[in-house]
């Protein structure tokens, strides 16, 4: 059974840094692409940013600059930078992995092209 663990979220002041975790155990395949998405309180999940097995990234606009995605192959592992914390960056924070063939250098960015989901781990920024 596939499971990703998640790790690292808290609650920081503005202007402050997290580093998120995330590591998958019980894969049966590679990883093609990962990616962290977000979903703040009665809004829609959105994606933050994703990175291919290459490496190539994708950002949502809003993190540009201020977060970066990294991964480690031979972990299966992807960490989330967060520096420049903003109180709308407060939301949970999903892991998402795919394993299936993607014919694309640019990582998918829709929730719907990832196979496997963690449960979260709430950032929240705040004075």
């Amino acid at each position: 059974q596939v499971e990703l663990v998640e790790s690292g979220g808290g609650l920081v002041q503005p202007g402050g840094t997290l580093r998120l975790s995330c590591q998958p155990s019980g894969l049966p395949f590679a990883t093609i692409a990962m990616a962290w998405f977000r979903q703040a309180t009665g809004k829609e999940r959105e994606v933050v940013a994703a990175i291919s097995r290459s490496t190539f990234t994708y950002y949502q606009d809003s993190v540009k600059g201020r977060f970066t995605i990294s991964r480690d192959n031979a972990a299966n592992t992807v960490y989330l930078q967060m520096n420049g914390l903003k109180p709308e960056d407060t939301a949970v924070y999903h892991c998402a992995l795919r394993t299936r063939y993607w014919g694309s250098t640019t990582p998918p960015a829709d929730s719907n092209d990832y196979d496997y989901w963690g449960q979260g781990t709430q950032v929240t920024v705040s004075s």
